[in-house]
């Protein structure tokens, strides 16, 4: 009897942790995809990845990047035209350096 309601636990407790499970991973991978790398992205994908970040202050991202070399800080993107700490601090989980 003992072992027959501890059966029925398990099996009743291993769906209910299932979706939770796939969900944390369909959010993990949902999250890595939109990380960018702006010392590498090209203007399209900077404009995509970012919150407030059009393609021409994308642009001025990778502008920015080939006349001064790669990023060394996020908080290097203030010296960038258009971009404020607002776009920075929006941003920051999404941003990749390396």
């Amino acid at each position: 009897m003992l072992k027959r309601l501890t059966l029925a636990l398990l099996l009743g407790l291993f769906p209910a942790f299932t979706p939770l499970t796939l969900h944390a991973a369909e959010l993990a991978v949902a999250s890595q995809a939109q990380v960018v790398n702006i010392n590498n992205a090209d203007a399209a994908t900077l404009a995509e990845k970012l919150n407030g970040v059009g393609l021409s202050r994308a642009a001025e991202i990778v502008r920015y990047r080939e006349n001064y070399g790669p990023f060394l800080h996020i908080d290097d993107l203030l010296q960038v035209r258009g971009i404020g700490q607002a776009t920075i601090d929006k941003n920051r989980d999404r941003i990749s350096l390396d």
